[in-house]
């Protein structure tokens, strides 16, 4: 019940609309009944609004003006569904696209960390960075440790700790990366029991 009165309102524009794409289209009543075969009584009513529109009558209405039946009845439009992601190069080598689309304090990066060939070089920052890693194998320096993830396998870490990562064997490694700028962490709520 609380939609009747915006969609009475929806109700209420058809009749104009109606009106307006006749005589844009410089039809009579008389005319128009012959192109869709509804009575010119019934064409008249539904302009004044003293007939509601239903499908039966709007689809050939539609058929006559050539606009989609969401034009006569002024549905509102609908955004684009698709996601549209941006790769952007990243300053050491490799590929990064931002998945999250709003500021915040947590964002989230996919990335393709490509062959670096260079010796680590151990950088902080501040922040804190959980990485997935979903192809390939990556090397990643945390401090003293030296570490080999594969496919499967997460690590996480205060940047202020020095650290680097890249490719463990020259080949592309793609990884999933949330990164929160001032020091944010991820909440784990459910866990598996052991």
């Amino acid at each position: 019940m609380d939609n009747a009165p915006a969609h009475q309102a929806v109700l209420d524009e058809v009749a104009p609309r109606l009106r307006r794409l006749r005589a844009h289209h410089g039809l009579t009543l008389a005319a128009l009944s012959a192109a869709t075969g509804i009575s010119k009584s019934t064409l008249s009513r539904l302009e004044s609004g003293q007939r509601r529109p239903s499908l039966e009558l709007l689809l050939p209405l539609a058929g006559v003006y050539h606009v989609p039946l969401d034009d006569l009845v002024g549905a509102p439009e609908v955004g684009d569904p698709r996601v549209r992601l941006t790769p952007r190069p990243l300053p050491s080598g490799g590929t990064s696209v931002s998945l999250t689309r709003t500021p915040g304090p947590l964002q989230a990066f996919k990335m393709i960390i490509a062959d670096r060939g260079t010796e680590p070089n151990l950088r902080t920052h501040e922040g804190y960075e959980w990485l997935y890693v979903l192809t390939g194998r990556l090397r990643l320096v945390l401090a003293d440790h030296d570490l080999v993830l594969g496919p499967g396998e997460a690590a996480e870490w205060d940047t202020r700790l020095p650290h680097w990562f890249g490719s463990a064997d020259g080949r592309p490694v793609e990884i999933l990366s949330l990164f929160g700028r001032q020091g944010e962490r991820m909440h784990v709520r459910a866990k598996p029991h052991s």
